[in-house]
């Protein structure tokens, strides 16, 4: 499972593994993390959780973070909602993604 966690997160710059899909959010903290990528403008892949109980279980083992979204960007956990929720207010997400060659919404 580990090695399928790794696929997805090095395929995608920017993955997040939530509660459902971005287009139907299943969990508010997985809609409010979809909410600031979306309003960023960046293009980002997702893993819904609820599809696999091993990727589900995994994920949170494989990062060593108990609960779900978790945000990856560029091979790198940024963090869960409450985390990528203060850095986007900070505006420390917008800089970390300029810096990581994340392309952003004019």
């Amino acid at each position: 499972m580990t090695a399928e966690i790794e696929n997805i997160i090095k395929e995608n710059d920017v993955v997040l593994f939530m509660k459902g899909t971005p287009q139907f959010p299943q969990c508010g903290f997985s809609s409010v993390v979809v909410q600031i990528l979306d309003y960023l403008g960046v293009t980002f892949g997702s893993q819904n959780v609820l599809e696999s109980d091993e990727i589900r279980q995994g994920i949170k083992e494989f990062s060593d973070w108990p609960t779900i979204p978790q945000l990856y960007v560029k091979g790198e956990f940024v963090g869960g909602c409450d985390i990528v929720k203060e850095m986007f207010e900070k505006g420390e997400l917008k800089t970390m993604l300029a810096e990581k060659g994340i392309p952003l919404a004019a």
